[in-house]
């Protein structure tokens, strides 16, 4: 079995210890940094609850895990990370790739979690593989980049003349880093394919279908994204409608980053249900 541990960052309200903890995971290419601003509001209003900010597998400082890397994978780094830390793990939240890993999470969690939120993530398998995708287009941007750069700016620059906006530019640019004679990826990018491939591939809609590893399943649909389909979107409206445990909504006028997009409404679905 592998010993490798996820980097993290704990986040509470000053002076507190909370009672509980959840597990916060991010997006592919993203860090645990990304729901810092949210994390830190949340950990504000429910001072019972602290939260947990990891960088999963070949992402951030999590870098060196042994493969496979696969969904599977990264749900037993936060087994094992949740052992080694030994704080009272009760929830789990993760958006996008995140979100999947979360589900498989409550697969394989030592006890029964009390909150699994997943945001803007589909728990089915994609057709197309994920060919498709914004983030299937980003890697291809970035396999053609030069292996070393002049500046930052110039990263950004390609990033952008390629079609990709601005502020995606700038959010991948958290992965450049100064190295001899100028500037480098630091993301190993046959690792983040193989973590896509398999975030295509694994189909977890029984995980909420039979809603047993959870008190709650919280699955946020964006209104402006199409991470979900009608045909997902359906069927999570069934789902819920017959299981009490899951609990499906959506934020109207929200992007796929649900939490920069819409964090005022997706704190005011989180909150209520941590007091």
């Amino acid at each position: 079995m592998s010993s490798f541990l996820p980097s993290h960052a704990r986040i509470t309200a000053p002076g507190i210890e909370p009672s509980r903890w959840m597990l916060v995971l991010h997006g592919i290419l993203g860090t645990g940094a990304n729901f810092r601003t949210f994390a830190r509001r949340l950990a504000s209003a429910c001072p019972g609850w602290g939260f947990v900010l990891v960088d999963l597998r070949m992402h951030g400082r999590s870098l060196g895990a042994p493969p496979p890397h696969t969904i599977a994978a990264a749900a037993d780094d936060l087994v094992r990370l949740g052992a080694e830390l030994a704080l009272p793990i009760a929830g789990v939240m993760g958006h996008s790739f995140g979100g999947k890993v979360a589900l498989a999470y409550a697969l394989s969690a030592p006890r029964e979690l009390e909150q699994v939120w997943v945001l803007d993530a589909s728990p089915g398998a994609r057709r197309d593989r994920g060919t498709t995708t914004t983030a299937a287009a980003v890697l291809r941007t970035l396999r053609a980049l030069p292996a070393r750069l002049p500046s930052r700016e110039r990263f950004l620059e390609i990033v952008v003349a390629e079609g990709h906006p601005l502020a995606i530019a700038e959010w991948l640019a958290m992965n450049v880093e100064p190295t001899h004679g100028g500037f480098r990826l630091r993301l190993d990018l046959d690792a983040i394919q193989a973590l896509l491939e398999s975030y295509c591939s694994v189909d977890l809609w029984s995980v909420l279908e039979r809603p047993e590893r959870a008190r709650a399943f919280h699955v946020v649909v964006a209104g402006r994204s199409d991470t979900l389909d009608e045909a997902d979107r359906m069927r999570l409206t069934a789902i819920a409608a017959r299981e009490p445990r899951v609990h499906a909504h959506l934020i109207e006028g929200a992007g796929h980053w649900v939490h920069v997009d819409a964090p005022d409404a997706l704190f005011e679905l989180v909150r209520p249900t941590l007091t």
